[in-house]
């Protein structure tokens, strides 16, 4: 039987038919509901990590055991768990181990667009890329047995089109069964320089071991048509490939590293024209040409953004290569992303916009705090560092009134250690966390602070007062950010202070605990001051001479009314009451 599934439902499909005992990971976007739908299965133990090194170790562990683990992560996230990678390399594998990295050309949810296709290169491990969800639940069962039969992990790379877009699978697959099997192995698994010198030398010869595997895989392969011109290709690129130039030869590639050099090599020389097609880096043209072989590529193919079939014909047939140029979405009216009517977090950064303060802020939704009219941001670099930035800037400007803003799941993630840094090395910047006891931005999930696992099971709660108290911090508030003095006199007061100090602002997101208010209303005493109207609520607008409120939007949090000067902003009343909406 077939099903159609998204890539990422194909590839948790796959782990499972493989026989994950163990899969781990941490939630972004586009690798989220790999471990939402592996969590499906109960014979697979899934769950998230605080972050992604941690999920990576998780999985190692797994594997030393001797089960069969998967670890699924978007692709800043192998930034986080490089570390381990690179010394699993030395180490090997017991049982398999797959790591999905889900990269994001275009970066619609990612802050850079890097491509992790050089990860593979640098901790040489071999790297399998699937071009649609049929390969990628077949490459998962491929990557475990590459894994288990070089004892290396194996990088599983795919892209947003691939791991959102659907395609049939075969899904009567019968699970595989493996018994772990635990050996103790100190010269394998503890990597002192003794160790990891002799580990060193293996890993090469796995690598050539396996780029001459790569020569027989049969997910490399060559489709003849007309020997005037071909394509080398992998991943989504094929795709568009094919449907563009049907007539055209197509070398296939879907173990990307180690390259197979002689069915390239043999490829190139049977064809008078050969271009390469990959998205992003020329990261097969420049190992080609290293080779010596012709090829063009990146003089034709954009480097910057996603592929697609419009932007492959267009290059070939005139030769552009810039990205944006002519473009049909940079003709569409923009509609700028904006927090939730009722977000706790808007009235903290309605505040920090009023008193001025230099914001270091951080990944999540709160990061639309940078965005009109709030416009209260300074910084955002990646997960963790608003803390980190903070102290710095305040080392260089001398100004206590420097603050960092983050989320409770990115606290986790990434901000204890910053945090602890701060008191160790006697900073004075205060910390403002904005706990909406969920990971917001990424659909909800559920984090340490929220005390449930991604299976739903109670779990413990990380309490952020007692945490950051045991941390050293000695000045900690706890605020509701629904009330506006209360923030006001908090911020104040902690960034006058010559010692660390954190703020919680404590409220769920209101698509998780929805507000229980009535909606709100403007009445004829506005006087257009326009100040409920920066605060960016999406229930609110100006009218001809007033502000108004949409009531089916206003989920009645009373944050407009603290800010209106003329207590103008009522509960709302139907509109034949003589009061504007």
């Amino acid at each position: 039987m077939k099903m159609l599934l998204s890539g990422n439902e194909a590839i948790a499909y796959g782990a499972y038919a493989a026989g994950v005992k163990v899969a781990t990971g941490y939630l972004g976007t586009p690798s989220m509901e790999i471990l939402e739908n592996l969590v499906k299965y109960d014979e697979v133990d899934a769950s998230w990590s605080p972050n992604e090194k941690v999920a990576l170790e998780v999985g190692i562990g797994a594997s030393m055991g001797g089960a069969r683990a998967l670890v699924a992560m978007k692709h800043v996230g192998v930034n986080v768990a490089a570390d381990p990678l690179f010394t699993l390399a030395y180490t090997g594998v017991n049982g398999g181990l797959v790591l999905v990295s889900a990269d994001d050309p275009a970066m619609h949810s990612s802050q850079n667009e890097q491509d992790n296709r050089h990860y593979a290169r640098s901790a040489k491990v071999p790297m399998l890329e699937p071009s649609d969800s049929e390969e990628a639940a077949w490459l998962v069962d491929e990557g475990f047995k590459i894994s288990e039969r070089f004892d290396i992990p194996v990088l599983l790379r795919t892209t947003t089109r691939v791991n959102h877009s659907r395609s049939l699978v075969d899904v009567n697959i019968e699970r595989r069964k493996r018994e772990a099997k635990l050996e103790r192995d100190v010269e394998k698994y503890v990597m002192i320089p003794a160790h990891a010198r002799q580990r060193r030398e293996i890993l090469e010869q796995r690598l050539a071991a396996l780029a001459g595997y790569s020569e027989e895989f049969p997910g490399n392969r060559i489709e003849w048509v007309s020997r005037d011109i071909g394509f080398i290709t992998s991943g989504i690129s094929y795709q568009y490939v094919r449907e563009a130039f049907p007539e055209a030869s197509i070398l296939k590639l879907t173990m990307t590293y180690p390259p197979p050099g002689r069915l390239i090599t043999d490829f190139i020389r049977q064809l008078e024209r050969v271009i390469v097609v990959e998205e992003l880096d020329p990261f097969i043209e420049d190992q080609i040409r290293a080779w010596g072989l012709p090829v063009i590529g990146k003089q034709l193919i954009p480097g910057i953004g996603e592929l697609n079939l419009e932007t492959i014909r267009a290059v070939l047939d005139d030769g552009k290569s810039n990205y944006y140029e002519g473009r049909e979405e940079d003709d569409l009216p923009v509609r700028p992303p904006v927090l939730c009517a009722g977000c706790p977090h808007r009235g903290v950064f309605y505040i920090l916009r009023k008193t001025g303060l230099m914001v270091a802020g951080d990944i999540g939704c709160h990061t639309l705090g940078v965005l009109p009219p709030l416009e209260s941001m300074d910084t955002c670099l990646c997960m963790g560092a608003s803390i980190g930035n903070a102290m710095g800037l305040q080392k260089v400007t001398g100004r206590k009134d420097v603050v960092a803003v983050i989320g409770d799941s990115t606290f986790v993630h990434s901000g204890i250690t910053p945090l602890i840094d701060i008191v160790y090395n006697r900073g004075m910047t205060t910390v403002l966390i904005l706990d909406n006891r969920t990971t917001a931005v990424t659909g909800r999930q559920s984090h340490p602070g929220t005390g449930v696992t991604l299976r739903r099971k109670e779990g413990r709660q990380l309490d952020f007062e007692k945490l950051v108290k045991a941390i050293g911090v000695k000045s900690v508030r706890v605020v509701d950010p629904y009330d506006l003095e209360t923030v006001h006199t908090a911020v104040k007061e902690e960034t006058e202070k010559d010692e660390p100090s954190v703020i919680i602002f404590k409220r769920a997101c209101v698509l998780v605990d929805e507000v229980k208010s009535e909606p709100l209303m403007v009445t004829d005493t506005c006087d257009g001051c326009k100040e409920c109207i920066w605060l960016g609520c999406p229930a609110l607008s100006w009218g001809e001479e007033r502000a108004r409120i949409d009531p089916s939007r206003c989920p009645g949090c009373g944050i407009c009314i603290q800010v209106c000067k003329k207590e103008a902003i009522v509960k709302y009343e139907q509109p034949d009451k003589g009061a504007g909406i």
